[in-house]
């Protein structure tokens, strides 16, 4: 008997063993993993998921967030583990990624070195002030927020803290954590491309050129192919090129170069223009007192027009604005120099419902022009900047001068709201020379694009219209030479989300709307009501103090009940 029993528990642990064994090994191959929270945070895009199963080759990321940093950062470290993870169940062995410390073990020179690489790749670092050891004194940390992606030899920095000007902090983590899939998920696209987009700068209508567009042009030459077309010079707007994009045009389109222009995008070409409705600018009145802003006669109202928007000849001034340096007296023999709000650079506001501006900071402007959307037949629009909710507007021709500062705005007159700034069109468009053009023309454009005439487009397009040429500008420093575009000259420790909208603005044209799926996830910031904590601190120490407790003593008085009966049987 004890041995037939013995070998029934060995059997029985055998049979135990063999059956964990074989659910290891089929969880090993076989595993599913659930995402129960409302936003679904751990869950990826279908382009993530794509691209991810797509690779061809390893991708090896470096996570710049090991040490002993501040708990917030430590969340933003925990978050991106969590979303390397699910990357990784996807890549499989294609995807590796470890965290280390940037500076751990350098010397002062490759220490400085080695951060001004960092740098360079666009990991920015920010200096945060921790409490010391002793608990009476702060200490400057240099934290650097990023990662570098690896793939076959190409690298490219991702910046992981997001700016959120004005936000509260833990908002703008909350952001930054929203935003870590798109940022890894488009670095590793561009490292993936063998052939990037051409990009044409168009050039022809007295456009920026120079010092005050460098940031913009070296940004679009790291991250797709840039070349410059004259519209005067060719018969033809080329189909090679995936976007062209208008800075700043100064002098009228002809008919002629409309007719390039919408043939162009008749046959599938994209367009993102940033237009200066008026002569505004800030160069003017930095060499006088005052002067007068009138519209530029640019003649593109038809053409913007039967494509399904209007800028207005007028200037938003808006209570939700940048600073200027104003001189307010002397102090001996030095002028007093004060920052002062100027109504007219406005700071936009993101719409937040388009994958291209969602979690996006405020965007810095000059003298920026209200838009209007028209009915147009078969064109969604999509606003995507717009002024504050405290704005009012002036016609031009009007006179601005530094008078304007010197006198406190009344809120009373800010009356307008959400002004439109910046607007997404997409859809069949129709040509605005349709029914008009004259066969002699037509046969001309024919000939020499071998593309006949259009009427319409005969599939589903897109264009950007923006109202502010100078969105794309940037300030040149005297000391620094060009500096990025979205930074005040005089306050520069702050950049504007301008360089991201543009780069947003010229993935979405060019194509990748997968990959800009993942900037809509919303992670919720889910924070404990203070007041409520205060009020009830007592009663929830009290309960989960004398719950378990409890809980406890029940469950030794009903094991104790039981015993007793079942012994006293």
């Amino acid at each position: 008997m004890a041995t037939t029993t013995r070998k029934k528990y060995i059997q029985r642990a055998i049979g135990v063993v063999l059956l964990l064994t074989g659910v290891n090994i089929a969880a090993a191959y076989l595993h599913g993993r659930w995402d129960l929270t409302a936003e679904k945070r751990y869950t990826l895009s279908s382009g993530t998921v794509n691209l991810l199963k797509k690779l061809d080759s390893q991708v090896e990321i470096e996570v710049y967030l090991k040490g002993d940093y501040p708990a917030t950062f430590k969340q933003l470290a925990q978050s991106t583990q969590e979303l390397l993870e699910e990357f990784r169940e996807y890549g499989k062995q294609n995807v590796r990624y470890t965290f280390v410390n940037p500076v751990e073990g350098l010397s002062d020179s490759a220490r400085m070195k080695f951060l001004g690489e960092l740098t360079a790749q666009g990991i920015m670092p920010f200096n945060m002030k921790v409490q010391g050891e002793a608990n009476d004194s702060y200490q400057e940390k240099l934290i650097f927020p990023g990662a570098m992606i690896h793939y076959k030899g190409k690298k490219m920095g991702v910046n992981l803290l997001k700016n959120q000007g004005g936000t509260d902090p833990m908002q703008t983590m909350n952001s930054s954590e929203s935003l870590l899939e798109y940022q890894f998920a488009s670095a590793i696209s561009k490292l993936q491309e063998d052939h990037k987009p051409l990009i044409g700068y168009m050039l022809g209508h007295g456009e920026s050129l120079g010092a005050e567009v460098y940031d913009a042009l070296t940004t679009l030459q790291s991250n797709y192919n840039l070349d410059t077309l004259t519209l005067q010079g060719t018969a033809y707007i080329p189909k090679d090129f995936n976007v062209i994009l208008f800075a700043k045009p100064a002098e009228a389109f002809s008919d002629a170069d409309k007719l390039k222009i919408d043939q162009y995008v008749m046959n599938g070409g994209k367009v993102l223009w940033f237009i200066d409705e008026t002569n505004a600018g800030f160069d003017s009145l930095q060499q006088k007192q005052s002067f007068l802003a009138f519209d530029r006669g640019l003649n593109l109202e038809d053409l913007l027009f039967r494509y399904g928007v209007r800028i207005n000849q007028d200037l938003i001034q808006d209570l939700q604005s940048d600073a200027v340096p104003m001189v307010v007296g002397n102090v001996g023999k030095r002028p007093q120099i004060i920052q002062l709000p100027f109504p007219l650079f406005p700071l936009l506001t993101p719409t937040g419902a388009h994958p291209i501006v969602k979690n996006l900071d405020l965007v810095l402007s000059h003298f920026v022009s209200s838009m209007d959307t028209v009915r147009t037949e078969g064109i969604r629009k999509t606003i995507l900047l717009t002024s504050s909710r405290t704005t009012r507007t002036m016609r031009v021709p009007a006179e601005i001068s530094w008078e304007m500062l010197k006198t406190q705005p009344n809120p009373r007159d800010f009356r307008q709201q959400h002004l439109a700034t910046a607007v997404l069109l997409e859809g069949k468009f129709t040509s605005l020379f349709r029914n008009r053009l004259e066969p002699t023309a037509a046969s001309a454009l024919e000939q020499a694009s071998r593309t006949p005439f259009k009427a319409e487009a005969d599939t589903a397009n897109a264009m950007i219209v923006v109202s502010d040429g100078d969105l794309i500008a940037n300030a040149v420093s005297r000391k620094e030479g060009p500096l990025q575009m979205g930074i005040n000259e005089y306050n520069p420790g702050y950049a504007f989300a301008n360089k991201e909208f543009m780069l947003n603005c010229m993935e979405f044209l060019t194509g990748k709307h997968g990959i800009m799926e993942s900037r809509n996830k919303e992670i919720t910031l889910r924070l404990l009501d203070a007041d409520k904590v205060k009020k009830e601190k007592t009663k929830w120490q009290a309960i989960c103090f004398i719950v378990p407790v409890g809980v406890i003593l029940l469950f030794a008085m009903v094991f104790l009940f039981i015993r007793q009966r079942k012994f006293a049987e």
